[in-house]
């Protein structure tokens, strides 16, 4: 049987093509992503131990420079008490934050992967920083000096002795560049940029002068570390924390793992779309070798062959092709890995050198997942094989799989279908968390469940796209229509890839069309000002920044949207305690860049020091207007604020708003995430170029209008959207094979039958116009069930989320489910292409003679 099975496989290698493309696929995915992953985490690996390699313990501080109480980081007296211990060759002291710089265009040199940033250079008694070496020039001595790393010297065109515009959060300063250097630092190696200050200039713009952040303290030879970093630990404030310098590393790795784990996860959905899809051209592609081998396999029934020997001959024909698609896949995938690689290079993250790491678990994974789905796909196939009996060696082996056949098949997909849909209404109706897990749930089983139905639903869907046939194609689309439907099971299971492909993007297409115009909505309803402000790398803006907005030509309002917490004070029985959120704001100044809701008293009592509550923070502690609630400011001072305005819920706004005046006195430095500007004139390009040169044509600061604030906003959206198409291009070209192969399957079954159409008159472009068309139909059934049963989902999953998301209004993106069925049409007419050929190519008198 063994014997048998390697010939029949090699008898069919056309048809067993598809089935090899479909497993390689999914396989290569799989391989490939478990090798770039594991190269890409030893690379990174390698380069923070390499970062360490010299360091005996590392010192982190945690202070906060709001709390009175605690050590802004480590002082320079504790450096040097630690430089004075017994063992130690040096110690040096680190600040560092953001450093954005400008290009010779005035343009922000953005790293892509590692924020821009900034340092101290420390030279040791050699006047050398062993963390950094220096391939042109040297470190800042003085105020007026920086250096850049390597890569973004290059990216600016800039040598030593040029003049660089810097921004950290305040105005721009230029400063004189002393010297070009490489770093193991990895933002730096992945493509970020650095640039290094003198320590007293990087202290003060970063924490305070004569304190640092963090310590890295090197040890004379044979020097014990662990001693060492016993003997510094009793030196540092409660706010630091040391650890050896491998330790630091070893924690390094791990992030660098759970960092890694996003991305191998969404590269693993990738493969496991594949391999689902692609479960279903395997089982058809056995199916179709079944039938055509029916009087052959009933023939070995007659000599002897029991059942078990057909099915497990079914099986091992199955295992060959696996093996055969999970080494060619195997081998695609490693090519994959490099490719991936290289490609990071492309977006800017450069990717530390090291070997191709290939372990035994993706060869194994290839070889498992390829072989296992194979088989999975086959088996079902293989007990039908083994059912026919040996008489049917003497009768047509071209019997048709009838409705009444369908019967269990129908009645089990029915009951799991409904229990899918009951469920996914079910979480719709119960929202949140809990919902949308119910709701994943559901669309499991209602999947399934559609997928196990979707031969019964081919019947009543084709009906309604065959009237669209007949009328222009006459006879060709006739015959289409009705051969679409011949074989239920057949068209069902080709149809399944496409569908599955597109309930996925449909119902994030429905998510995300309508989420995004939910906030495109909010931004119009609730933003009054033109534009707003914020920093290019998501931080925080400088007081400076708000001062120079204020004083700059054509601005008629300007607030802060300042972030603080609040502690509240438990001080009678039964009141509510812990934070609170807090945006301070500019009284008189809000009401006009912010559209904020009052239903209770008035803002402007905030110029009077009162504060403004949210009202369901206000229903949930029970405050009302004049209510007096006690506090703790961020720097430990006690105070009594009282109410003086409820609005209603925003999202631009936190549940207390405050006025500035009130929160600043307690905040060392304030903490400004965004910055509102109404103009005279409205959104201009003139009030722009306005506000840009009134902050000194900061590169790191951006001014958004509306439609900027929009695209921030469904950034994220338009990202996941984006990997979805990716899937469906995925699914699109599983379908295509899937297609292929039923309308070869089709031609070889029906060839007396186009003989005989080719003899009453049909001519060659009518045939290859039958074929074509059934083959479309065929993709626009898959469509159509998978659209139906996307936009259910988009709808269910829309529902968990409508009461954080003001104005959310289910939408249907009717232009994306037209771009969708286009594509499944042209999936059908570039799959009926090979089929379409050979079936005008058939000659009429041998195929009117075919058995």
């Amino acid at each position: 049987m063994f014997r048998t099975a390697v010939r029949t496989v090699l008898a069919h290698k056309a048809r067993l093509l598809m089935t090899v493309l479909a497993v390689m696929l999914g396989v290569a995915f799989v391989s490939g992503t478990l090798v770039f992953t594991d190269t890409l985490g030893n690379a990174f690996r390698s380069q923070s131990a390499k970062s360490y390699d010299n360091v005996a313990v590392a010192v982190t501080s945690f202070g906060d420079p709001n709390d009175p109480e605690s050590d802004p980081g480590v002082s320079q007296k504790t450096v040097d008490k630690i430089r004075a211990l017994d063992g130690v060759a040096a110690a040096y002291g680190r600040v560092e934050g953001f450093a954005g710089v400008a290009d010779p265009d005035g343009k922000l040199i953005d790293g892509t992967f590692g924020s821009p940033k900034g340092s101290n250079f420390a030279p040791g008694n050699d006047g050398k920083d062993p963390a950094y070496a220096f391939t042109d020039g040297s470190g800042p001595l003085k105020a007026g000096q920086i250096a850049l790393d390597e890569g973004t010297a290059a990216k600016g065109s800039y040598e030593v002795g040029d003049r660089v515009r810097v921004a950290i959060n305040g105005p721009v300063k230029e400063f004189t560049l002393s010297g070009v250097f490489t770093t193991d630092d990895g933002e730096v190696k992945a493509g970020g940029s650095l640039v290094l200050f003198d320590t007293a200039v990087a202290q003060k713009q970063y924490l305070e002068a004569g304190w640092y952040q963090d310590v890295t303290v090197t040890a004379d030879p044979g020097a014990d570390d662990a001693k060492l970093l016993d003997a510094i630990e009793p030196l540092l404030p409660k706010s630091a924390e040391a650890k050896t310098g491998q330790a630091t590393a070893e924690v390094q790795a791990k992030e660098i793992e759970s960092g890694l784990g996003a991305l191998k996860q969404v590269l693993l959905g990738f493969a496991g779309i594949a391999l689902f899809v692609g479960v279903f051209l395997i089982s058809n592609t056995f199916s179709m070798l079944v039938a055509q081998r029916a009087k052959e396999l009933a023939l070995m029934r007659a000599v002897g062959a029991s059942r078990k020997q057909i099915t497990r001959s079914v099986l091992i024909e199955a295992a060959v092709v696996g093996a055969i698609a999970s080494a060619i896949g195997f081998v695609i995938g490693v090519g994959l890995a490099l490719g991936l690689r290289s490609g990071m290079a492309t977006f800017g993250m450069n990717v530390p050198p090291g070997p191709l790491v290939v372990t035994a678990t993706p060869v194994i994974a290839a070889l498992a997942v390829g072989v296992l789905i194979t088989m999975l796909a086959a088996w079902l196939p293989g007990r039908r094989a083994a059912k026919i009996p040996p008489v049917a060696a003497m009768i047509s082996v071209h019997a048709v799989a009838t409705t009444k056949s369908l019967v269990v098949r129908n009645s089990i997909g029915a009951f799991i279908t409904t229990l899918g849909a009951a469920a996914i209404v079910w979480g719709a109706g119960m929202g949140g968390d809990d919902g949308r897990i119910r709701i994943a749930a559901g669309a499991f089983f209602a999947l399934i469940g559609i997928i196990i139905l979707i031969p019964l639903l081919s019947r009543p869907v084709i009906a309604l796209i065959r009237p669209l046939l007949t009328g222009p194609f006459g006879v060709s689309g006739k015959l289409a229509g009705q051969n679409a439907v011949r074989n239920p099971r057949r068209t069902g299971a080709t149809a399944s890839a496409l569908a599955i492909g597109l309930t996925l993007v449909t119902g994030l297409s429905v998510l995300g069309v309508t989420v995004g115009q939910a906030l495109d909505k909010m931004t119009t309803d609730n933003i009054k000002a033109d534009y707003m402000v914020v920093m290019a790398n998501g931080g925080d803006l400088d007081q400076s920044a708000l001062t120079a907005l204020e004083k700059a030509d054509g601005v008629s309002a300007v607030s802060p949207q300042q972030s603080v917490y609040f502690e509240l004070r438990k001080e009678r029985k039964g009141e509510r305690d812990g934070f609170v959120s807090v945006s301070a704001v500019t009284p008189g100044a809000i009401e006009k860049v912010l559209n904020i809701d009052v239903v209770r008293g008035g803002l402007g009592s905030l110029a009077e020091g009162r504060i403004a509550v949210a009202e369901k923070t206000a229903e949930k502690r029970g405050w009302k207007v004049g209510t007096d609630i006690p506090v703790t400011f961020g720097d430990k001072k006690q105070g009594t604020l009282t109410v003086g305005a409820v609005y209603k819920d925003s999202e631009f706004v936190s549940p207390v708003i405050v006025s500035t005046k009130v929160v600043n006195p307690h905040e060392a430095k304030p903490f400004i995430p965004q910055i509102f500007v109404k103009m005279d004139g409205g959104r201009t390009t003139a009030n722009e170029k306005a506000l840009i040169s009134a902050l000194g044509e900061n590169p790191a600061i951006t001014v958004m209008d509306h439609q900027d604030i929009r695209d921030q906003f469904g950034g994220m959206i338009n990202l996941i959207l984006n990997i979805l198409y990716g899937l469906l291009a995925m699914a699109l070209l599983i379908a295509v094979l899937g297609v292929v192969n039923t309308l070869a399957m089709s031609v070889f079954e029906r060839q007396q039958e186009i003989g005989m159409l080719r003899a009453i008159g049909l001519d060659r472009r009518r045939v290859k116009r039958m074929v074509r068309l059934e083959a479309v139909v065929i993709s626009l059934f898959g469509a159509l069930i998978g659209i139906g049963l996307g936009v259910f989902l988009g709808w269910a999953i829309g529902e968990t989320i409508r009461a954080s998301i003001p104005g959310y209004e289910l939408v249907l993106p009717w232009d994306r489910i037209g771009i969708f069925l286009v594509l499944a049409g042209l999936v059908g007419v570039l799959a009926s292409l090979w089929p379409a050929r050979s079936a005008a190519k058939l000659n009429m008198l041998n195929a009117i003679k075919t058995e």
